[in-house]
């Protein structure tokens, strides 16, 4: 049934409506989408920016360092969608990235949140967003920009850190 859902969307164009910052409901067929993809109501996919962002980039690849549609990196795909979706000014760098959170609980996470993790054994070595439901996206070195459940046991036992963003002024107190 997802498989068909999947494959019955990608002849509809996502688009980014409205300004960063700004909630805008999706589209039927995004909220359709993401939320059988995530396991909750489609009412439950109220930011279309969000969704939209996400769907325009699903399945581009992998590219250290690159950030644009020929290849993404996890830092390069979490700093444009923060910029594009939130308004967010974050560093390139996911070494960079950790210090602009105030830590949460996993159980607190909320959408637009940041997950680290620890890959290769460096420390906060990739990074992606919270979504929902314990869902997040973020740029997999083997099969690009998607969505995954947190707990994944490919993932979550390298899941290090998450939290909201801070600003600049809050970013001090939160060093560790």
């Amino acid at each position: 049934m997802l498989g068909l859902l999947l494959t019955s969307c990608k002849s509809k164009k996502a688009v980014l409506k409205g300004s960063p910052g700004e909630v805008v409901k999706p589209q039927a067929f995004i909220a359709d989408k993401y939320a059988a993809l995530m396991n909750v109501n489609s009412t439950d996919i109220s930011n279309g920016r969000l969704y939209n962002f996400i769907d325009m980039w699903y399945g581009t690849p992998y590219k250290f360092g690159g950030q644009n549609r020929d290849g993404v990196d996890c830092s390069g795909l979490v700093q444009l969608l923060e910029q594009e979706v939130y308004g967010v000014s974050l560093p390139r760098m996911t070494g960079q990235q950790i210090n602009s959170i105030k830590r949460k609980y996993e159980e607190q996470l909320q959408e637009g949140d940041l997950v680290f993790f620890d890959f290769d054994g460096k420390k906060f070595s990739h990074v992606g967003v919270y979504l929902q439901n314990g869902y997040i996206v973020h740029a997999s070195t083997r099969k690009g920009v998607m969505v995954v459940r947190l707990r994944d046991p490919a993932m979550y036992r390298y899941f290090s850190r998450a939290g909201s963003i801070v600003g600049t002024a809050d970013v001090a107190m939160n060093d560790e």
